[in-house]
């Protein structure tokens, strides 16, 4: 399943000149200014090699809606802004803007660039987004858990090109080229052969620069991922991978290292302008990437990070103790990262320093805002024209109506109205006795993509909920489940939100009408849910009883960290969870009698 050789493009930035122009003059225009010495043409020691990164795109080529696309920022005087962000017609224009004076400039992702997109993207198997990113000149990418959505040979036509074994080709007379960018996978490989799905390190150079790329995925990825999505592969530790890959580059004379890791952290504030590296209690970052980053070998240079969707730049020192940047990007193309890698040429590796170098005026490294003030790229304009043409059909079918916002992702509540309202949709589907004989539903907080945000576009259908819409919230297509489960395993399940893999980042399930609970966060581990509160309508749940639970497919097979969930019994399986949500929509909802958002007085929160 390995990937091809990477295709050759002249026109890339990133080669160097052909033989026949390398001239002594040649390279003196590529210099950066004070590169001349003494009257003669002689390369400056060191060069400035920009890297623009970002990561967790996720196919959202528009703009995101709602309060999924806004970022906040800290104002000068310590309050925050929510600020419109994203759409890949101003990441595109961000970023080429940001290239501008800079002849070593190199564009690199962290991951889950596909995957879990809105319809204009996952309705063509995100062939949309890959074309984005190569007219992006995006360089490399480590892949993320999403991108094995669809599984490793799906990954590998992503990479590869061809058109779609089961639909086909989108395109009269055009053939889905695949990625001009490689996708590393380092620490994944084939269960039979032990050898990388796809290439684990790339080389990047020009005019004599030599930077590796190493890329890996969250270690953990079958937690997160449907098992069909990664049978037949195994995922490697992530620090003993990137080590034995750095190990091998500075065998080959490549001494500049970056790692692209599909993981993160939790910084102490949600502002992408936040200052990482202040010192006040409480302040820094949390989460699985603070010790990731402590034990990758210092060859390693500069860490770019994703997975959850938080924007920082931060200082986490080396194995050596010296210091190295560690940088993530928001998610939806919000956000975009600058940094500033100073290369030595007679060592052939990065100058070290930390994110703000004593007595510089400059960071080395910053997270800027993706602004809707600036113009668009007209490329990625067309682009979508042409894909939303080819979707339109099917994306602007009315679903149903609501009355307002009702908000999912863009929630930071422990129980989101969309939450509620998709959890009751599978309850209803799935209680009849010949659809499973549900008497409660639950539905991971991670598969809710979006919200659902009453103004339209085109301002024309404020309050309808379209079929694109309703895609975008739940995008996976989940087969719907229904089991057995006792009361214990049901109690085990819950518990399981804020203890063992999901103490450090509470996972709370959507729950079903019906279903109540406390929830005491300021206790630890399991006895966060206070178990005699747990009732479903009104009466306390028995542990000897057995339910029957709908959830979808992933959370069925025990994903996120419910390996409760995973022991029902009985199973039926049930339509998807989209085909739910939109029967639900019609049903209970019209033009004249909206759907209003839904309380959220299920769970109750003691902070």
């Amino acid at each position: 399943m390995s990937a091809t050789p990477q295709k050759n493009r002249a026109s890339r930035r990133v080669l160097a000149a052909a033989a026949g122009l390398a001239t002594v003059g040649a390279l003196v225009a590529a210099m950066p200014a004070g590169a001349q010495e003494h009257g003669h043409h002689k390369p400056a020691r060191t060069v400035d090699v920009q890297l623009l990164s970002f990561n967790d795109l996720h196919g959202n080529l528009e703009p995101p809606a709602g309060s999924a696309g806004t970022v906040t920022e800290t104002q000068a005087d310590g309050t925050t802004k929510a600020i419109p962000a994203g759409g890949v017609e101003y990441l595109a224009s961000s970023l080429r803007t940001a290239r501008k004076g800079h002849p070593y400039s190199i564009t690199a992702a962290g991951g889950d660039l596909v995957g879990a997109s809105p319809l204009m993207s996952g309705l063509f198997h995100d062939e949309p987004t890959i074309e984005a990113l190569n007219k992006l000149d995006l360089d490399v990418t480590s892949v993320g858990n999403h991108e094995f959505d669809e599984g490793a040979t799906e990954l590998a036509r992503l990479q590869n090109g061809g058109c779609h074994p089961v639909e086909g080709c989108y395109e009269k007379d055009e053939k889905f080229e695949g990625a001009d960018f490689p996708y590393l996978a380092a620490n994944v490989t084939n269960e039979k052969t032990g050898k990388p799905i796809l290439k684990p390190y790339t080389v990047w150079k020009k005019n004599g620069v030599k930077i590796g790329f190493i890329g890996v995925t969250l270690e953990g990825t079958p937690n997160v991922v449907t098992a069909n999505g990664v049978k037949g592969l195994k995922f490697h530790d992530e620090i003993e991978t990137i080590n034995k890959y750095a190990k091998e580059l500075d065998r080959q004379g490549v001494k500049s290292v970056v790692a692209l890791i599909h993981e993160g952290g939790a910084p102490a504030s949600a502002s992408y302008n936040y200052d990482c590296d202040s010192s006040g209690p409480g302040d820094g970052i949390s989460g699985p990437i603070t010790d990731i980053a402590k034990g990758i070998t210092p060859k390693v240079d500069a860490l770019v990070t994703g997975h959850t969707h938080q924007a920082y730049v931060c200082t986490i020192p080396d194995p050596a103790g010296n210091p190295r940047m560690v940088t993530s990007a928001s998610s939806f193309g919000k956000v975009y990262t600058d940094t500033t890698l100073t290369y030595d040429r007679r060592t052939k590796d990065i100058v070290r320093t930390s994110v703000k170098s004593a007595g510089a005026s400059n960071p080395k490294s910053a997270n800027h805002i993706v602004d809707r003030d600036q113009p668009r790229a007209t490329d990625m304009t067309d682009l979508i024209a042409r894909w939303n043409t080819l979707a339109a059909p099917i994306a602007n079918r009315p679903q149903g109506y609501i009355t307002a916002d009702i908000n999912g992702r863009g929630s930071k509540a422990l129980e989101k109205p969309l939450g509620n309202l998709i959890a009751d949709a599978q309850l209803e589907g799935l209680a009849p006795a010949d659809k499973g004989g549900a008497v409660i539903a639950l539905m991971n907080p991670g598969g809710i993509r979006s919200d659902l945000v009453y103004a339209s576009a085109d301002g024309k259908s404020d309050g309808v909920v379209t079929y694109g819409e309703a895609f975008t919230v739940q995008p996976f297509t989940n087969m719907m489940n229904v089991v057995d489960l006792t009361g214990a395993q049901l109690i085990t399940a819950l518990q399981q939100q804020v203890s063992g893999s999901n103490e450090a980042s509470p996972k709370i399930l959507q729950v079903s009408k019906g279903l109540t609970y406390t929830l005491d966060m300021t206790k630890t581990g399991a006895a966060r849910v206070v178990t005699d509160t747990i009732k479903l309508n009104g009466e306390a749940i028995d542990p000897a009883k057995t339910y029957r639970v709908a959830m979808n497919e992933f959370l069925a097979g025990g994903g996120d960290g419910f390996a409760a969930l995973g022991q029902g019994t009985n199973k039926l399986v049930g339509p998807s969870d989209l085909d739910l949500f939109n029967a639900y929509l019609a049903a209970h909802s019209s033009a004249a009698a909206p759907l209003a958002p839904p309380a959220t007085d299920r769970i109750t929160v003691i902070q």
